[in-house]
């Protein structure tokens, strides 16, 4: 009775504690109220201490205060004492209510409160046995696991919550909602754990946040499992309430068991809330994200996460923080500095997140790396992703390739430019992560640095220099042995992206390189590779540091005049050369001006002397070398002439003039002497003083000594070098050289004033009679070769005096600077024709840091050919063209071959009528280059120049202006410049390529600038160049205007081929700058606004300063349109046409698509005829030809039409023409260039039925229909193009056709079969006619195969196997389709005899046919028959469908 009793007592408390939580509070607090005024009337004082007898009885002992109430027993052991003790109390069950009104007392004072909370501490009593555990539970722990006491206690508990609602917990305060909430946790059993949770919802409800959050993450803890489901779906409605308990929801969701549809509901309401979530909250949020993907949706849920995550709103970049730093004061100064520390470690807290998940969840990973690939626009690519795909790198081997051809492909494609990188270094917060993943980041570099492409190397370099300014020293060490072993052991290209990225690690962290700088010191040891520039970029290196630290850098310096001693003392010229260069860098690095408080300017004087005395020891023994050798003088002038330049206005101008004076010096005693009517001595030819320009100034005139010398310097190389003369010999080789270093130093000295050698503009030189024509056959080979030397050495000479005053604004001089310009080319063509009759003739050497004498046996065998077969403009397109051809032939001489072919195809006007640059382009290098500053001379406009007249003695005024001869042969050289200097965006470095060899060979002053700052120069000669190109057009209109009016047609002619060879010229010029793959570039988007608004600006002056990037691409794109009727030639159109596309591909819009495609057509429809009156073809026509076509059809609005137009209406209009005639509408078209015609209209046929969307069973009947007529009209221009073999059936058309018909073929049952297997029952007869015209278009390929094999051609035999192929499959795939639509017997058998290309019957075959009884299928042909058999088949299908079906 007793036990049933206990029981109804238990479940009687039980039922009274499932009522409402709210609802009961009062209540239940009055009823216990009154319990205990009954049980204190009953007991007296004695009722407080059953809570107490009852617990220390049972083995634990309350304290009060801060001590921790103490356990003398086992846990186990106290809950069934205590439950015994209740149990068998004589007041049971009212003894429970006393308890607990016992415990609700002693929990009132807050310290006992917290006693009771807090886990207790074990006792054990002396004499003792019972052991008791180390960690102990809290009492209110133990209560919650006597069943009895459960509900009380719950209750209780939840009760005093309510209470701390509004307390302020501190730093060291107690927590007391956080410890009430934990006692539920991890429970034995519950009794009534629906009632808990509901009640504990109800609570939240109710709470302030802070409590909100501890009740929240601690349900998973509490719920049994059957639960989860249900409250998961509440805390999913609180996610989409409110934003503050984001983070505990999410918390709780991620430990808790749900199923796939309440998942993808909850992590869609995540997603949203990425973009707004508190940053210290977004590692839940993407946790719980990535913890919940699934492999099926990963994809998409990783690209959604990507497009919401942005790290630019929370991080804070490092000069920004640095700047708070120095603005604000130290408290603003401190706070902004945890600000930038809380967001280092939320930052990094969500990439640890991410590398748990890229780690352990294979899915995450490869759908990571495919989002990123997926995306396509540049604006889509974050900071995020360059991280991740490091982290990805860095954490999973298995994906580091895939990784690394992603990254690749995005660089390459300018989806990841340089800035981003930047950007992720520069963060503070990202720069803590991205740190931990520095052998990634440098296996990377060091792979990119291999790359052929050279967006990708350059990708590269910027990883090392962003890596060693942002890391440690023990990332910067690895950094600098990294870049070592590049350029002691890696290929050309390697080596200068290396010294580059060194020369702006030492530019920009020269203390910090210091530290490495022996590192650096081993490239010493491995300088047999380099090439002299590569030897000037690492002395450059090296000085720099040995010169920049005090002490520091002096051992630097020992080794360096060790090496450079050794090399100077050698007899081999190279290790000369680069002694020389060596020897230089040191002296440029000393003789910079130092500040007043620098280190270096502080030493002791007696360092100073040593280091003096070391370099006057190092001087001297250069001096030495070049009295032995003039071509290492010469170098050794021009190294320090460019030391000057490099260095302008940065020198100390003592320690210029200690070392340079005695360089100078000597020129005008050399080379310089007084001009006199006779010179006296003996020589091949008579000295004759020519091209004075101050004829007025007849007084102390002065002449370049030239003939004389050279006549010494070439009976020198004849005679025995034995004799030893008491003085000084003196080349002719250092007489550009010597004046380039002499007109640089008086710059310098004299701020930039030449006024004391300006004499030497005017003044003659002494040559000889020029007057060659007729002359040169009766002249022995050694007296032309010395007269060529001669000529070389004048132009050289008027090089250097264009390239000393072309920067003069006096206009007299101007006026005479372009009188050089005109004896440049009067001197070349008569060089041309010196040259023209001394074949195998070695020029003199103009430049002198290359290994030039290797490459000559090419250069003079390229040489006479090239002039012998006349002109110059036509060469120069060839040249021009070579590297804007869009299917350029292999050729390891680049130009020559296309150059040659079109050379052939010349009139006999055409080589009379020339000029000679086209001739001199092979002797490049033995010309000394032009400055870019000579170009200044294109802003010219008429200049006036006083003479005197010697009749009349009267000052008339003479126009000197820049003629034609002299802007093709600036622009000329400009071009040559630009497009060694100025990649394009296709160019690509060749893997496994030849040694570059010569390659900068002519552009040694050129290769020390930038990219950049050659851009820069030619947009600022824009405006001249656009005014030279208008000169043109509005001649060329004045010329097309009048023809047939000319009364000088040789005259015309001439004038005509020089002016379109200028205008060609200034083409190529806009294009290879608007080309230039730098612009994709962030860094310079400010260079192509200035350039295109100079364009636009000759449109709409005045108006283009405030348009967008988008209307000034435009207003330019409709500027250069303009031109398209003045254009002279095929090859200009061709180049127009490319200017066209580089510009409008930034980007192309519609309008500017449908203008390419209208202009394309244009100058496929119009007539080119030379001056001379026949029609310009040649290898350099079709190339131009072919590029223009695949624009026109590229362009187009409707491929498939444009293809069906010119075969349809100029390929019979040329095929009714005579034999040398042509299409009336596409006069391009002759029956020369129909096989250019032929292979484009064929490949872009093939390429425009790709795009037709394969077929599916859920397309509509109209859609079906819709791509049913684009099948019909490819089909059939497809049999049009292939039926004309029949009349043009040569060998390239026939290759043609067998390599394209295979790849329709496999379009067509790729793509097309599947459209036919669904549409065949509803439109019958369309699919009937396709497959009719398509099976007349395969057996014509057939016959060509037979063709082929007859004649045996392996060229045409190597498509046929393929092909065969190809077409088996189709007559096996038409079969299918008509058993897909219950039509098998429509598909009956037939066979098909082998035909020529004419349709007749192969009679060898025929007769064996005859002679043999056997079925077609066991034929003795096998497989071919098949075929055959198959083609015929496929032909009696479609008619059985039209009569059976």
């Amino acid at each position: 009775m007793v036990s049933k009793r206990k029981l109804s007592k238990v479940d009687a408390s039980e039922e009274s504690c499932k009522t409402d939580l709210p609802s009961r509070c009062l209540e239940i607090k009055k009823s216990r109220i009154s319990d205990k005024e009954n049980a204190s009337a009953f007991y007296g004082l004695e009722d407080e201490g059953v809570f107490e007898e009852l617990l220390r009885t049972s083995g634990i002992v309350l304290k009060a205060g801060e001590g921790q109430n103490e356990i003398a027993v086992d846990q186990m052991a106290f809950q069934k004492k205590l439950c015994l003790a209740l149990e068998k109390h004589p007041t049971y069950p009212a003894v429970v209510k006393q308890f607990i009104s016992g415990l609700e007392s002693h929990i009132k004072d807050r310290n006992q409160f917290k006693n009771c909370l807090l886990p207790c501490t074990p006792v054990r009593t002396e004499g003792s046995r019972n052991l008791v555990h180390s960690y102990c539970e809290s009492l209110i722990k133990l209560l919650l696991g006597i069943k009895i006491l459960q509900p009380a206690v719950i209750t209780l508990l939840l009760e005093k919550i309510p209470e701390f609602f509004f307390d302020i917990v501190g730093t060291f305060g107690t927590n007391f909602p956080r410890l009430i909430v934990n006692q539920f946790k991890w429970l034995d059993r519950l009794l009534d754990s629906q009632d808990l949770v509901r009640k504990l919802m109800q609570m939240v409800s109710v709470s302030p946040v802070p409590i909100q959050h501890d009740i929240i993450t601690s349900l998973p803890e509490i719920l049994e499992d059957s639960q989860q489901s249900e409250v998961a779906r509440e805390l999913s409605c609180l996610l989409k309430q409110g934003r503050r308990l984001t983070v505990p929801v999410l918390d709780a969701l991620s430990r808790l068991d749900l199923d796939a549809e309440l998942v993808a509901e909850v992590r869609q309401s995540a997603m949203t809330i990425v973009p707004s979530v508190k940053l210290e909250d977004l590692p839940v949020v993407v946790k719980f994200i990535l913890q919940n993907v699934k492999a099926a949706d990963a994809v998409e849920v990783i690209s959604d996460l990507r497009k919401s995550l942005d790290l630019s709103s929370c991080v804070l970049p490092l000069q920004i923080h640095s700047s708070q730093k120095k603005i604000k004061s130290q408290v603003q100064a401190s706070s902004s500095l945890s600000q930038v520390t809380t967001s280092q470690n939320c930052v990094k807290l969500l990439f640890d997140v991410i590398k748990l998940a890229v780690r352990f969840q294979k899915d995450v990973s490869e759908a990571w790396i495919k989002a990123i690939e997926n995306s396509t626009s540049v604006s889509d690519h974050k900071v995020l992703d360059l991280i991740v795909l490091l982290l990805i790198h860095s954490t999973n081997t298995r994906n580091r390739k895939q990784t690394e051809k992603v990254l690749r492909s995005k660089i390459r494609l300018g989806c990841m430019p340089e800035q981003l990188m930047q950007n992720a270094f520069q963060n503070h917060s990202t720069v803590s992560v991205i740190k931990d993943f520095f052998p990634s980041i440098l296996a990377l570099a060091q792979t990119f640095l291999h790359s052929a492409h050279p967006a990708v190397v350059s990708f590269g370099s910027c990883m090392y220099k962003q890596a060693f300014a942002a890391f440690d020293s023990y990332c910067q060490q690895e950094v600098v042995a990294a870049l070592v072993t590049h350029v002691c052991s890696g290929t050309e290209t390697e080596l200068d992206i290396s010294l580059d990225v060194l020369t702006d690690l030492v530019v920009q962290h020269t203390s910090l390189l210091m530290r490495y700088a022996t590192f650096v010191k081993t490239i010493l040891d491995s300088t047999q590779k380099l090439n002299p520039c590569q030897i000037r970029k690492l002395f450059y290196i090296l000085s720099t540091l040995a010169f920049s630290q005090k002490q520091e850098g002096s051992y630097i310096q020992d080794d360096m005049h060790m090496v450079i001693r050794k090399w100077l003392s050698s007899t081999v010229s190279n290790h000369k050369q680069m002694g020389i260069i060596g020897a230089v860098s040191m002296i440029g690095s000393v003789a910079l001006k130092r500040n007043e408080g620098d280190a270096v300017s502080l030493e002791r004087p007696e360092l100073n002397s040593e280091r003096d005395g070391q370099l006057s020891t190092l001087l001297d023994l250069v001096g030495f070398c070049c009295e032995q050798t003039p071509e290492v003088l010469a170098l050794y002038y021009d190294e320090f002439a460019s030391l000057i330049e490099k260095q302008k206005g940065n020198l100390d101008l003592k320690l210029l003039d200690e070392f340079g004076k005695s360089l100078v010096e000597d020129f005008p005693s050399d080379f310089v002497v007084d001009l006199s009517p006779t010179v006296h001595g003996s020589f091949l030819f008579p000295v004759k003083s020519l091209y004075n320009l101050d004829e007025d100034q007849s007084q102390e005139a002065i002449a370049i000594n030239l003939l004389p010398l050279v006549s010494q310097s070439e009976l020198g190389r004849v005679a025995a070098e034995a004799s030893n003369q008491s003085k000084r010999a003196v080349s002719p080789l250092c007489l550009s050289p010597c004046f380039r270093l002499l007109r640089l130093y008086t710059a310098e000295q004299n701020s930039g004033s030449l006024e004391e050698i300006d004499a030497l503009l005017g003044c003659p030189l002494y040559l000889t009679d020029l007057e060659v024509e007729g002359k040169l056959d009766s002249l022995s080979k050694q007296e032309r070769e010395f007269l060529c030397s001669l000529l070389f050495y004048a132009l050289n000479w008027f090089r250097e005096i264009v390239n000393a005053f072309c920067q003069q604004e006096d206009a007299e001089m101007k006026g005479k600077v372009l009188i050089r310009l005109q004896n440049i080319t009067e001197l070349q063509n008569v060089l041309g024709k010196c040259l023209a009759a001394t074949p195998g003739y070695v020029p003199p050497p103009a430049t002198f840091d290359s290994e030039a004498p290797e490459a000559v046996p090419s250069i003079n065998a390229a040489g006479p050919a090239r002039k012998r077969s006349g002109r110059k403009k036509k060469a120069d397109s060839s040249k021009t063209g070579s590297a804007d051809r869009s299917q350029a032939e292999d050729s390891s001489e680049g130009i020559q071959p296309d150059s040659e072919l079109s050379e052939l195809d010349k009139t006999a006007a055409d080589r009379e009528a020339g000029n000679p640059l086209a001739q001199l382009q092979s002797y490049r290098p033995y010309f000394r280059e032009l400055d870019l500053e000579v170009f200044t001379v294109l802003h010219c406009g008429l200049l006036t120049k006083s003479v005197l007249d010697t009749e009349m003695h009267t000052e008339a005024r003479e126009v000197v202006q820049l003629g034609p001869a002299e802007l093709c042969f600036l622009l000329d050289d400009l071009c040559w410049k630009l497009e060694h200097v100025l990649p394009s965006g296709s160019t690509r470095r060749v893997p496994f390529a030849k040694e570059r060899g010569n390659k900068d060979v002519g552009f040694s002053h050129l290769c020390q600038r930038s990219p950049k700052e050659v851009a820069m120069c030619v947009v600022d000669l824009l405006k001249p160049l656009c005014k030279h190109m208008e000169n043109m057009h509005n001649y060329f209109q004045v010329t097309v205007q009048n023809q047939g009016a000319e009364d000088e047609p040789g005259l015309n002619i001439q004038e005509h081929q020089l002016m379109s060879s200028c205008y060609q010229l200034l083409l190529l010029t806009f294009r290879s700058l608007f080309a230039w793959n730098g612009f994709s570039q962030h860094g310079n988007s400010d260079l192509l606004r200035s350039a295109l608004q100079v364009l636009a600006d000759r449109l709409k002056p005045g108006e283009t300063e405030f348009l967008l990037l988008e209307e000034l691409i435009s207003e330019s794109f409709q500027y250069l349109l303009n031109f398209q009727q003045s254009v002279p030639s095929f090859h200009c159109a061709h180049i127009l046409t490319q200017l066209l596309i580089a510009i409008a591909e930034k980007p192309m819009s519609g309008w500017k698509k449908e203008k390419m495609a209208s202009l394309a057509k244009q100058f496929l429809c119009q007539s080119w005829v030379k001056p001379s009156g026949d029609q310009e073809k040649g290898s350099q026509f079709n190339s131009a030809l072919h590029t223009l076509l695949c624009v026109y059809l590229e362009h187009t609005d409707n491929i498939l039409k444009a293809i069906e137009e010119i075969s349809s209406v100029g390929v019979p209009e040329l095929m009714n023409s005579a034999k040398d005639g042509c299409s009336s509408t596409y006069p391009t078209l002759t029956r020369q260039t129909f096989p250019v015609f032929f292979r484009v209209m064929m490949a872009q046929l093939e390429s425009s039925v790709k795009s037709i969307p394969a077929g599916k069973p859920s397309d509509s009947s109209e859609v079906q229909l819709e791509k049913l007529l684009r099948w019909n009209i490819a089909v059939r221009n497809f049999h049009i193009l292939i039926n004309l073999v029949k009349v043009f059936d040569s060998r390239p058309v026939l290759n043609i056709c067998l390599k394209y018909g295979r790849l329709f073929v496999e379009a067509f049952l790729k793509l097309a079969m599947p459209l036919l297997d669904h549409s065949f029952k509803k439109h019958t007869d369309d699919v009937q006619s396709l497959l009719k015209t398509l099976q007349m278009s395969t057996r014509q390929l057939h016959h060509m195969c037979g063709h082929s094999k007859i004649h045996q051609d392996i060229g045409l035999t190597n498509h046929v196997p393929l092909l065969k192929k190809s077409l088996e499959q189709f007559v096996y795939r038409v079969k299918a389709m008509l058993a897909f639509n219950h039509c098998q017997e429509a598909f009956w058998v037939g066979i098909l005899k082998n035909r020529d290309l004419q349709g007749e019957e192969i009679l060898t075959q025929a007769s064996e046919e005859r002679g043999s009884d056997e079925d077609s299928e066991n034929s003795a042909e096998g497989p071919a028959e098949e075929v055959l058999k198959g083609l015929r088949l496929s032909q009696a299908g479609a008619g059985g469908v039209q009569r059976r079906g």
